[in-house]
């Protein structure tokens, strides 16, 4: 990959300064799509510094900005505002990244996809017409843990995290559709969605689910479910002894919804 790398502060966001990592493609173009990502982590701090997802979509010739979403706390509603934040900073400025003419979508993984996936349905409320997709890979949503293929959590050791995770998360007192989007009961209106998961993921239920619902909400749904062994699970810090061979699969699913939205 040829992906520039580089930190930055977004000044004079509504809540405040955010920092942010930038990920960009030597491929990049004029008029390259925009793709605000928010890292996964539980709830808590992300797997590692680098974000293997937004490098790798970076390499499609998209500018992927990753914002501290838990700059003012990781209780809900905090990273939620932060993000909504920078998606409202980027609408109205997009401050050098892209130019009007780009896409501007949300995306995010796990914990992070649940913040991507809340983003897109408080600008459906809010009539912010400028969100053009959102990219959900694996998105953390079901705090009930319930689904089938959850059960096998435990074997990449992130059952308990997710379980204190989602505990942390929700401690302010309430559960939001916001905050948990899969118990959110209207979902039309929203933005065109990629959803992407693996055969080996514990969140492969849960995210099926959502697309479903998404779809018959009329959403337009661009989904994927990658074959077991890819290392997948490793996106987001689950253990695993596969190499990672997602890359090319993610690149070329992100590149052909960019092209499908784009001309819609």
């Amino acid at each position: 990959m040829s992906v520039e790398v580089k930190d930055m502060v977004l000044d004079h966001v509504s809540l405040g300064s955010v920092a942010v990592r930038v990920y960009e493609g030597a491929a990049c173009d004029k008029g390259p799509p925009v793709l605000i990502y928010f890292q996964g982590g539980a709830f808590g701090n992300p797997a590692s510094a680098l974000c293997p997802m937004a490098e790798c979509l970076a390499d499609t010739g998209a500018i992927v900005i990753v914002p501290d979403y838990n700059m003012q706390g990781s209780v809900f509603p905090k990273p939620l505002e932060v993000g909504f934040s920078v998606f409202s900073y980027m609408a109205k400025k997009r401050s050098g990244f892209g130019n009007r003419k780009s896409l501007l979508m949300v995306g995010g993984e796990e914990a992070g996809g649940n913040i991507a996936a809340a983003v897109a349905l408080k600008a459906r409320d809010r009539f912010a017409d400028e969100l053009d997709g959102q990219v959900l890979a694996s998105p953390l949503l079901d705090p009930f843990m319930g689904s089938p293929s959850s059960r096998n959590a435990e074997c990449i050791g992130m059952r308990e995290r997710w379980s204190e995770g989602w505990s942390h998360y929700l401690s302010g007192g309430m559960c939001h559709p916001y905050a948990a989007p899969s118990v959110c009961s209207r979902l039309a209106g929203l933005a065109p969605a990629l959803v992407l998961s693996s055969k080996d993921d514990p969140l492969l239920d849960e995210t099926i689910a959502y697309a479903l619902r998404l779809s018959t909400a009329g959403v337009e749904v661009h989904q994927h479910v990658l074959p077991a062994g890819t290392g997948w699970p490793a996106l987001y810090g689950g253990k695993t002894d596969e190499l990672s061979s997602w890359q090319d699969s993610a690149k070329s699913q992100f590149s052909d919804f960019v092209r499908e939205i784009g001309v819609n």
